[in-house]
């Protein structure tokens, strides 16, 4: 379980979302986050495994898309194990853990997150040996944590849970496959209000996702509330001959938007698709 940070530090960032963070400014990661999740870790600051792509000036705070992009196809010699995203300055600055196989084919990764005050975005990367390598991105965006829930909540707590694949055409029988994921649920980030009762509603989001084809991961992934509404994933599997390409989630509650310390578990979810390639 995630430490809680600072109160006052995190507080300050979210009654204050406008206030814009210094373009390269490493306080939060170099004070919380690296001692937080890769503490008497060496990390070396490179595009040598991953690349990430973000828009330098976000359309909308609460969508604002990420792409991580591998250098290199994954093999059992030599592969990405995690790849790890946060957002340095929002209230809880964690995306998600993101655990890689041999059998994703790539360790390329895309989604959509909420970025509440300016920010780097960093992803860090762990390969088979051992190795961690970080890149990061600043962004411009303001208010996708605590941007409005739509007045369509009471439809999308109806709709909740529900899934749906894409894969592209033509996919190959050993060759990585690019897939979308899509998955209905508010995600809701505690600091939202409800534009028809005005309160504060609190967080609801998914907590795990595992991803398998033929009983074999592909993705595993603990993320947290700075991924949008309506989760949307892709990312590569490769699918060897035909089968069931399945994702299983769950859902929690948390009492505060920036502590872990009491939650309440949700509900499962799983659904299945038929591949043939």
């Amino acid at each position: 379980m995630h430490k809680p940070y600072n109160v006052f530090y995190w507080l300050a960032l979210l009654i204050l979302p406008t206030i814009a963070a210094a373009e390269g400014d490493d306080i939060t990661w170099n004070n919380v986050l690296k001692n937080q999740f890769f503490a008497g870790k060496s990390i070396e600051e490179s595009n040598a495994a991953i690349e990430l792509d973000v828009p330098y000036r976000a359309e909308d705070p609460a969508i604002v898309p990420v792409k991580v992009s591998s250098k290199f196809l994954q093999s059992k010699d030599k592969y990405i194990k995690k790849i790890w995203l946060f957002v340095d300055k929002n209230p809880f600055p964690f995306v998600g853990e993101f655990e890689f196989f041999p059998e994703s084919g790539k360790a390329d990764l895309a989604m959509r997150v909420r970025v509440n005050t300016y920010s780097d975005i960093r992803a860090i990367a762990e390969t088979n040996d051992g190795k961690l390598s970080m890149t990061k991105k600043f962004v411009k965006a303001s208010g996708g944590c605590s941007a409005p829930i739509g007045a369509d909540l009471d439809e999308a707590m109806k709709r909740i849970g529900k899934v749906k694949f894409r894969l592209d055409d033509g996919i190959q029988s050993g060759q990585p496959a690019l897939t979308q994921l899509m998955i209905s649920h508010p995600n809701l980030t505690g600091m939202q209000m409800d534009q028809m009762t005005r309160f504060i509603r609190k967080s609801h989001f998914i907590d795990q996702l595992r991803v398998t084809f033929n009983d074999k991961p592909v993705l595993n992934a603990k993320i947290d509330i700075a991924i949008s509404a309506d989760p949307n994933f892709r990312f590569y599997f490769v699918p060897d001959k035909a089968g069931e390409l399945k994702a299983e989630f769950t859902d929690v509650s948390c009492e505060s938007p920036t502590s872990r310390n009491v939650c309440n578990k949700g509900s499962s979810y799983s659904q299945s698709y038929t591949v043939s390639p």
